[in-house]
């Protein structure tokens, strides 16, 4: 149960951190790549997009 629910707020934040990226001023294509990569990786995913992916993404996905 605990494993659970571990599991599910990984990926409710993983959702939100994909819904970010949807938003950004990039091309649709690059930004669903982006965001479901994030969601599938879940808690990995997660800690790349907040520890270091977060300012660099409007750039890597405008390119």
């Amino acid at each position: 149960m605990v494993g659970f629910a571990i599991w599910f707020i990984g990926l409710v934040l993983a959702l939100k951190a994909a819904l970010k990226i949807w938003n950004l001023n990039a091309p649709k294509r690059k930004k669903w790549i982006a965001g479901m990569l994030i969601v599938l990786t879940s808690w990995i995913g997660l800690f790349f997009y907040d520890f270091y992916g977060r300012r660099r993404f409007p750039v890597w996905l405008n390119r």
